[in-house]
């Protein structure tokens, strides 16, 4: 057992450094004072004055974050009661059908996705540009939202809703007193993780962006192909950092959610025969 456990953390810390190696190796090199990632000259915070300054850059920024915003939001508003309707099914079947075709969207390749919009789109005749980034955006994060929040809402006791109903509750009351509160850090961990998968998102973005409108992953990827230009690696750095306090965040969030969840199982008061109510 000590073997495998031993041969289990080698294998971790293999696997951890395989996949953040580039990342550590390209953030080292946006400090980096010379031009090029073939040889550290020197520190310097020279790539980050050049990243502000170019207006360009800045501006797609804007729109990325423009684009996360938005998405995370209508997604999060559309997927939450997505989930309240699955929820609320009655029937297995239809239950089912509906958690199928929503994670279908979870494991389909986003070549397949990006180009499936492309051809509604150019069918629709809907120009590519912000429009079709924001609705693209919106359509992948909305399963994430519903699978984040589902599972807050099965853990939620039904009897609440009976309960707020037998004391005159209506759906809007119940809905707003006793469901959302409930299932708020859930849908606070969806509306999370859909930003990040906003930011993230090359594949399908590169499919439904259209001319005079990209964002970073798209404008980092043009770049790249010109050749080596550092000041794409200070802000490839600054993503990951915020990518990593958007993770931490949503951490904390489901912390404490699990943390409430147990103190509320162990301060349940008990009958005398030792069960909790």
């Amino acid at each position: 057992m000590s073997n495998s456990h031993k041969i289990g953390k080698l294998y971790l810390t293999f696997v951890f450094l395989l996949m953040y190696a580039p990342i550590f190796y390209m953030i080292f090199f946006a400090f980096n004072k010379g031009a090029y990632m073939t040889e550290f000259t020197g520190f310097s915070l020279v790539h980050f004055k050049d990243m502000f300054a170019d207006l360009r850059l800045m501006s797609i920024l804007v729109n990325t974050f423009i684009v996360a915003l938005l998405s995370s939001l209508i997604a999060t508003l559309i997927g939450t009661f997505g989930a309240l309707g699955i929820y609320q099914s009655r029937q297995p079947g239809v239950k089912n059908l509906l958690l199928s075709m929503n994670n279908v969207l979870m494991v389909s390749p986003d070549v397949i996705i990006g180009a499936s919009f492309l051809i509604l789109f150019t069918m629709a005749g809907v120009a590519l540009g912000f429009g079709s980034v924001l609705l693209a955006h919106i359509a992948f994060s909305i399963p994430i939202v519903v699978l984040m929040v589902l599972p807050r809402l099965k853990e939620m006791n039904p009897q609440l809703i009976d309960a707020a109903r037998d004391l005159g509750a209506n759906w809007y009351q119940v809905l707003s007193k006793v469901v959302l509160p409930y299932a708020w850090p859930g849908v606070l961990s969806g509306f999370f993780m859909a930003i990040t998968y906003s930011l993230d998102d090359f594949a399908v973005t590169f499919f439904v962006t259209g001319n005079g409108f990209s964002t970073l992953s798209v404008e980092i990827y043009s770049r790249a192909r010109r050749g080596i230009d550092l000041s794409i690696n200070a802000l490839s750095a600054l993503m990951f950092v915020l990518s990593l306090i958007l993770v931490i965040i949503y951490y904390f969030i489901s912390t404490r959610n699990t943390n409430a969840k147990r103190k509320r199982t162990t301060t349940l008061p008990v009958d005398g025969m030792g069960v909790a109510r």
